[in-house]
């Protein structure tokens, strides 16, 4: 056998591996087959499947939890550099210096970290670089040189069956523990609502408080909620070091109890509302090495905010903010404060790489929504008020004038969505403000298709407001996944942001949404993927072109300091309200007049549904479309498929490698008819190839009388797979474990059967003759 007849997994074998043992590498620091990402979830209509997901062939690790080299390896069919441009793709991804490929002559290193005097360059096998060259390498890349390495290669919390850091967790872990090992006393971290924050920041503080470079850590959220979620999971492991900062904590003489290591707490309580006196000031200046701001954009990095008094007070203390949504803008900037991020992790690559919920956006318009209204002249409103005579347009409805039919039409097609799947699937619906969100219940409890399930349970409609403790109360069920009540909640401004709200399936906006942060908060409440709970994607339903936004350079680009910052007043007061600070608050407190129309109707005028694709974009694609371009993108032609197809050994290869590019294999099947076989549904839907069906393609084997070489009971096995195909398609056929189940067991066992064939080979060889039989005819031409 020659080297050029190996197949990858050989040339690994035999060559790659052996040569990096050679250079000291130890196996727990190579990991083969290297898969970092699940694969892109793809939607249309109810319908999802998974792209295929991304494997280096080789991920080598200096410390376990620090990846600095990655290897694409190929057979040696191909050149020593054939790799090259697949494993730069993920040194990108993973932001490795150092990439090599191989085909067991010999690598290619590509550097990435400068340290080399060529970027490229051809190296022997034996030749290959030692763990600690490389990690030498790498320090002086990073300017790492200088600075504790036990901090470095400190282990991650580990605990058997527990969680392990993703890639981009161990990257914004990493990358932050090198920069407050370098001195860097502000950092911040921008990771998508969903992408696991906390669980990273948790690992942060572990390793510094492990090491003793921080030996007090104070953790600030905005929620209580969040805080005793926090303690209760991924904080676990700190025990009776850590406990919430309350007054509880004061003794009769006002002193703080400042026995513990790990402080979680709340904003509002550590400032003091209401005549308090603050919490904060009774710790030393100096008490605390790490403060992490979660949720830094809600006002932490304005000048006068009341929340930047703790983080002045602390100033000596490192400081770390987390957000999904890093605000900038003329008034206010995290990265006026904190700096550029240390890391991101945006919603679109968490999309990519399979970790978030991809979303499919349904915009409705109503007629007066596109139209506008204008009352007659004199005309009063319900209460007997006299209308301004103007023209009211979408910017008035619900804050300046109320319709309420406009309502009970939103409600009924929400209602309509949810019951054309599961009605029990858990909604969120914004409103314009309070009392917009009360009468937004109200039409959902009166739709009638609502009704059996109100009955059954008052809480599958529930209004969730700051005004309203009944409501608040159920927050906590509406976000636990095993809890099935409420089902559809309306709200204003209090689940905005800091509601982990895992199965949230549909978000509902009936409401102006002027701000980006805002914006992204928002789409941050279906970003979560559930799939043991049935949730692989979310719905944003849009009634007031608020999802424009999608549009916009700002939705899901990196933070960028506004250009107005720093100019003119400074006061956070001139910053325009989006987000409120106080969960109490929910707008719809300021006075203003309101009309109330009870009699004009509404009608839905249009509705678009579109879907996020794989470059990140909203795209109205259909299904058939959709799958028409994603098998042509992995075929290119007719011609290419065939020789696919015949060459493949096991056609299940060829469905696998569908499904790996993002085809809907099941939609094809509904969409010609479950009649039909994979090789025709993919020659019809691509190729406009007219199709046959199974059975027609049986039948035309039959007729050829082919099976006359074989003995009595190999005619009656192959005849059996033959009707199995025609049942089935060929992958059942292709099946190992076929010749266990009815008729072939009538005839004898699985052994005895191979022998009227002559062996396992000889019945293998059968079964593709069979399939290539099977397909052999005029409709497998492009001609035909």
């Amino acid at each position: 056998m020659t080297k050029k007849s190996l197949s990858e997994v050989d040339i690994c074998d035999r060559y790659i591996t052996p040569a990096i043992d050679a250079a000291g590498w130890k196996k727990s620091q190579i990991r083969r087959e290297y898969g970092f990402t699940d694969g892109q979830i793809i939607v249309r209509g109810q319908l999802t499947t998974r792209g295929k997901r991304k494997r280096a062939d080789y991920l080598l690790f200096y410390p376990q939890n620090q990846p600095i080299a990655v290897i694409e390896a190929k057979d040696n069919k191909h050149s020593l550099g054939a790799g090259m441009q697949q494993a730069l793709g993920y040194a990108e991804t993973l932001q490795v210096p150092f990439v090599f490929s191989s085909n067991g002559d010999g690598f290619l290193l590509h550097d990435r970290s400068g340290t080399y005097p060529q970027v490229e360059q051809a190296l022997a096998l034996e030749v290959f670089p030692s763990p600690d060259e490389l990690w030498q390498r790498y320090r002086q890349s990073q300017g790492l040189l200088g600075v504790d390495e036990a901090l470095l290669t400190s282990p991650y919390y580990f605990e058997i069956g527990g969680k392990k850091p993703r890639y981009y967790q161990q990257l914004a872990i990493n990358q932050t523990l090198a920069a407050i090992a370098k001195g860097q006393k502000r950092c911040l971290l921008v990771m998508a609502t969903g992408a696991g924050k906390t669980y990273t920041v948790f690992n942060i503080i572990w390793r510094l408080w492990k090491k003793r470079v921080v030996k007090r850590v104070l953790f600030l959220a905005d929620r209580n909620a969040l805080v005793d979620q926090t303690i209760t999971n991924d904080f676990r492991p700190f025990g009776q070091v850590m406990t919430k900062l309350t007054r509880k904590l004061v003794d009769d003489n006002g002193k703080i109890d400042t026995s513990y290591e790990v402080y979680l707490g709340i904003y509002q309580a550590i400032i003091g509302q209401e005549g308090q006196e603050d919490l904060y000031s009774k710790f030393p200046a100096d008490f605390f090495d790490l403060i992490v701001i979660d949720e830094c954009h809600r006002g932490s990095a304005a000048e006068d905010s009341n929340w930047r008094q703790v983080l002045d007070y602390f100033t000596s203390a490192t400081q770390l903010g987390l957000t999904a949504t890093p605000k900038e803008t003329q008034y206010v900037s995290n990265i006026d404060y904190f700096g550029e991020p240390i890391y991101t992790y945006s919603l679109r690559q968490g999309i990519e790489d399979g970790f978030l919920a991809p979303f499919r956006r349904v915009q409705v318009q109503l007629d007066k929504d596109i139209e506008g209204w204008i009352p007659d002249a004199n005309e009063v409103d319900d209460q007997g008020q006299l209308i301004e005579q103007r023209e009211y347009n979408l910017r008035d409805f619900d804050r300046n004038i109320v319709f309420d039919q406009r309502t009970q039409a939103v409600a009924e097609y929400v209602s309509e969505f949810l019951h054309q799947g599961d009605p029990m699937r858990k909604t969120i619906v914004f409103c314009e403000d309070i009392d917009h969100a009360e009468r937004m219940r109200q039409a959902f409890v009166n739709v009638a298709v609502n009704r059996p399930l109100v009955e059954q349970d008052r809480r599958y409609v529930m209004r969730v407001t700051g005004d309203d403790k009944e409501g608040k109360a159920q927050l906590d069920h509406f976000i636990n996944p095993k809890e099935d009540y409420p089902v559809i909640t309306t709200t204003s401004k209090l689940m905005t942001t800091g509601v982990d709200a895992q199965t949230c399936h549909v978000i509902v906006l009936d409401r102006r949404i002027q701000s980006m942060t805002e914006f992204k908060q928002i789409v941050g409440r279906g970003t979560r993927l559930r799939p043991d709970f049935g949730k692989n994607f979310f719905t944003i339903i849009d009634f007031r072109n608020a999802t424009a936004l999608f549009n916009d350079e700002d939705w899901d680009g990196p933070p960028i300091q506004d250009e107005q910052f720093g100019v003119g007043p400074s006061s956070a007061q001139s910053e325009p309200r989006d987000v409120t600070l106080d969960p109490a608050f929910d707008d719809g407190s300021a006075e203003r007049v309101k009309y109330q129309v009870g009699r004009q109707e509404f009608m839905v005028a249009r509705e678009r549904v579109s879907y996020y694709d794989k470059e990140g974009k909203l795209t109205t694609e259909s299904l058939k479309d959709y799958n028409r371009r994603t098998i042509n993108e992995a075929y290119q032609s007719l011609d290419r498929f065939l020789g696919k197809w015949n060459k493949a050994d096991r056609k299940s290869a060829i469905l696998e490698e569908l499904q790996s590019h993002g085809v809907m294999v099941e939609a094809l099947a509904k969409q010609v008819g479950a009649e039909y076989d994979l090789f025709d549904l993919i020659c019809h839907v691509a190729f406009d190839q007219p199709p046959k069906t199974r059975r027609e393609r049986a039948n035309q084997v039959r007729k050829r009388d082919v099976f006359t070489q074989y003995g009595e009971t190999a005619r009656a096995v192959l005849e059996g797979l033959l009707e199995k195909y025609a049942d089935q398609g060929v992958v059942s056929m292709e099946d190992a474990k076929v010749l266990q189940l009815e008729p072939f067991a009538q005839l004898g066992t699985p052994v005895e059967l191979l022998k009227q064939f002559g062996g396992k080979k000889q019945y293998r060889a059968a079964v593709s003759e069979l399939a290539r039989m099977l397909y052999d005819d005029e409709s497998a031409s492009p001609g035909a």
